[in-house]
């Protein structure tokens, strides 16, 4: 590499894995205990569950490297919000020990690879 290069751009998928993480240690320091990461189904998937407080945590979590566009949270739009609702019907039907608790669906948002965690709870509900 040439001295005056620019190193190379970090990978998406790791970016997204790393921010994934620290979102993860952000609600277990808050008390909560993860039960899934990365649920998938047929209908989609559900980024970190987690109980606590006599409820279910479903977050989903979004990292930008730009605020283009309305930045991290204005990307959890309403056809994204039906898909996480719909994976989480699915994880509910399969499992039983779960179905009784009130469900809370929060998002965890990063502009930026660097930038701190801000979390939404209650950011949107079934509908």
């Amino acid at each position: 590499m040439r001295p005056d290069a620019r190193p190379p751009a970090p990978d998406r998928e790791q970016l997204g894995r790393d921010t994934e993480a620290r979102a993860a240690r952000l609600l277990e320091s808050s008390g909560l205990v993860l039960v899934a990461r990365n649920y998938r189904c047929r209908t989609g998937e559900l980024d970190l569950v987690a109980l606590g407080h006599g409820m279910l945590v479903v977050a989903e979590v979004r990292l930008r490297t730009s605020r283009a566009y309305g930045g991290a949270a204005a990307s959890v739009t309403w056809h994204k919000q039906r898909r996480i609702v719909r994976a989480t019907r699915h994880l509910l039907a399969h499992h039983a020990e779960l179905a009784h608790l009130p469900v809370r669906f929060d998002v965890l948002v990063a502009d930026g690879p660097a930038a701190p965690l801000h979390w939404i709870r209650g950011a949107f509900d079934a509908r």
